[in-house]
């Protein structure tokens, strides 16, 4: 699994200072799961939530601890609506399947948010790109590798 396309991709985009990935037996596909299997609080893990934003990929990047507020983000964004992605959709602009999007790694780049509620934590989690894979990351890291846009999106 450590070798896996979308392992490799993501440990690419990470860099030289890429964190050792956590591989777990079996996919953690939701916050609560993966809080449990890595013992954290549930808001240090990142969801990696696509939407679709007229047409376009939109990464929110928030707290397990919250939900998304679409109609807040959307107003902040200017949007009509933001709607949340069907599979085909996540894995044709991420590359990687629902419950293991990464922040990073994708085919093109994705217009990210990073939730303010995650500065709150010294250590993060994100996927690695499959469900079984996740890596630690700080708040200022994870904004700088997805050039992510901090915002209050609950």
């Amino acid at each position: 699994m450590e070798n896996h396309p979308n392992v490799l991709a993501v440990r690419a985009a990470l860099g030289d200072t890429a964190p050792e990935m956590v591989v777990f037996d079996e996919g953690v596909h939701t916050a609560a799961a993966a809080a449990a299997a890595l013992g954290v609080e549930i808001g240090q893990i990142a969801n990696s939530l696509i939407f679709e934003a007229d047409g376009e990929p939109l990464l929110v990047l928030t707290s397990g601890a919250h939900r998304v507020d679409t109609k807040k983000v959307a107003a902040a964004l200017g949007l009509a609506e933001l709607g949340r992605a069907t599979p085909e959709f996540v894995r044709e602009h991420t590359g990687q399947p629902i419950g293991g999007v990464a922040p990073v790694g994708h085919p093109r780049p994705v217009r990210t948010l990073v939730d303010v509620e995650l500065a709150l934590y010294d250590e993060i989690w994100a996927a690695g790109g499959v469900p079984r894979a996740v890596f630690p990351i700080t708040y200022p890291e994870l904004l700088r590798v997805t050039d992510g846009t901090p915002m209050d999106v609950a």
